[in-house]
């Protein structure tokens, strides 16, 4: 599968998604104006390449510093996805990057973690 690249905007994240080296990233704000049609294509051909991974170790980095209520649904699709592969023996490991004094992004992966067990979190507070 081609690896997926997508440059950030003003109100939507970067996607750098390698697939071949088994490694995915988003970074920067999450809030398009249809959030749906965003990440849509995106959570398609992640489903697609993970359909296909067995026992891959899998590398997520996010670093997410604002993303509104329609991106936190589209997210959980994204972690759903990776917490499904995970229980079918792949190994996710999350690294979620945030400003070390912001308790919103805090909470919101710790919601990740409780939700998604399957999935290995690292939490990494950034000194700013």
């Amino acid at each position: 599968m081609e690896n997926l690249f997508i440059a950030a905007t003003a109100t939507s994240p970067e996607i750098d998604f390698r697939f071949d080296q088994q490694w995915l990233s988003l970074r920067g704000e999450s809030y398009p104006e249809n959030a749906a049609a965003f990440y849509a294509p995106i959570i398609e051909q992640l489903n697609a390449w993970l359909d296909a991974s067995t026992a891959a170790t899998i590398t997520v980095e996010v670093t997410l510093t604002y993303f509104n209520s329609s991106s936190t649904k589209m997210l959980f699709s994204v972690f759903d996805a990776l917490d499904r592969a995970a229980s079918a023996g792949n190994q996710v490991q999350v690294n979620w990057y945030r400003d070390e004094e912001d308790e919103t992004i805090l909470e919101f992966g710790e919601e990740l973690q409780t939700d998604f067990t399957a999935i290995q979190f690292n939490d990494c507070p950034v000194a700013t």
